[in-house]
């Protein structure tokens, strides 16, 4: 029995991101494990997607001192009992704990490291020294890392240009996956979606979506501005707000210091985002990082119009005029793009029936079959300069 080890920062990012391809290795008979910071005993799925599930404690910061006490050492023996044929890790605190803790076991003991990028923390908007940190960080973990997968060709391009892993051992995946199935189900019928916007609080009035953790990189607070000069033309129009986040405190002051609080819904954490979607207008995503941003796969499978920067990932998506983009921190250019959607509804569902149109690329089950080829490869040979088991 093949045995894989799935890591990621938090729990909640396997729930989001990996459960398809948990489930599918179990069922192709592998033991599929789990690591993670945090308890995993409120999550049904952990007892019928993985065999076992590990909580370890860490920051989110790399450097924390933290993340070098107790939780490496953990990870070793974890390894060494299990004898894990794969270590799959993501997002980047995990990814670098663990590839720098399975570096020091003996060389027969390592597992194959494989390493997923959900977008590198450095990216053109970021700060020189926070992005040179980045790098080097990177490059140092790229010395113990079998195989890269990246999301986005702006990556693949980074990651050969600082040399963090050699050619043969990095592999472009066109994001992490969406459920085409789950989103080309049969739409609400107008009755139910009506009884839906009554719950949310929105009525029959239009809305604009926004789907994202409420944290800086995000940019909710140009949304928001956008959105209040909107008012005058369209003084019914709403500003739905999908996610959690430190920044909701500040982000229901901006909204109230701008006259719109009545009018932006926060509606915290949400499981009924194809819904959400089907009513919009338009999903609006300000960030100025993403790697393959999970909600603009979704309104493409879902044909809703979608307004965003004009970043690595996005720009993979929706080139080729499949949504309306503008530059990160542009506040004038999004709230053009926004009336642009609002006034040209026809023109701006057709761009989202041009998107959906190239969907398939970014289906989950073309995604885990690119899975089932890198795991039955060959373990890439071991290069100068780069240190694999």
């Amino acid at each position: 029995m093949p045995k894989l080890l799935m890591v990621t920062t938090i729990p909640e990012t396997l729930e989001s991101f990996l459960l398809p391809y948990a489930l599918h290795f179990r069922q192709r008979g592998w033991q599929v494990d789990a690591l993670a910071g945090g308890p995993f005993d409120r999550f049904a799925w952990s007892r019928t997607h993985f065999h076992h599930t590990f909580q370890v404690s860490w920051s989110r910061s790399p450097l924390h001192a933290g993340n070098f006490r107790h939780t490496p050492g953990f990870i070793r023996r974890l390894a060494q009992r299990e004898r894990y044929d794969i270590v799959h890790v993501h997002t980047p605190v995990a990814a670098f704990v663990t590839r720098l803790a399975l570096a020091t076991l003996p060389r027969a003991q390592r597992p194959r490291v494989v390493y997923t990028a959900h977008g590198f923390h450095f990216h053109p908007q970021g700060r020189p020294l926070r992005n040179a940190a980045f790098i080097a960080l990177e490059w140092l973990a790229g010395r113990f890392t079998d195989d890269l997968v990246v999301m986005s060709r702006a990556d693949e391009q980074a990651a050969l240009a600082y040399g963090i892993v050699p050619r043969g051992h990095l592999h472009h995946m066109p994001g992490i996956g969406v459920d085409l199935e789950h989103y080309r189900a049969e739409p609400l019928a107008p009755a139910e979606l009506a009884r839906a916007q009554q719950a949310w609080g929105v009525g029959e009035d239009p809305y604009l979506l926004a789907v994202a953790e409420f944290i800086p990189r995000k940019r909710h607070a140009d949304l928001l501005t956008a959105f209040a000069r909107l008012g005058g033309d369209w003084p019914r129009l709403r500003l739905v707000l999908a996610g959690t986040g430190a920044l909701e405190g500040p982000l229901r002051a901006q909204a109230q210091a701008l006259g719109v609080a009545s009018r932006v819904l926060f509606l915290g954490f949400r499981r009924d985002i194809p819904a959400l979607l089907q009513g919009a207008s338009a999903l609006v995503l300000p960030s100025e990082q993403e790697g393959m941003p999970r909600c603009v796969l979704e309104a493409m499978s879902a044909r809703t119009p979608i307004v965003a920067t004009r970043i690595r990932g996005v720009s993979d998506l929706l080139g080729g005029d499949l949504g309306l983009l503008y530059e990160v921190g542009d506040v004038a250019g999004l709230e053009r793009a926004l009336r642009d959607v609002l006034g040209n509804p026809a023109a701006a569902r057709a761009r989202a029936n041009a998107a959906y149109q190239g969907m398939l690329t970014y289906d989950v089950r073309h995604l885990i079959d690119l899975h089932d080829l890198l795991y039955a490869a060959e373990r890439p040979a071991q290069t100068a300069g780069v240190q694999h088991a």
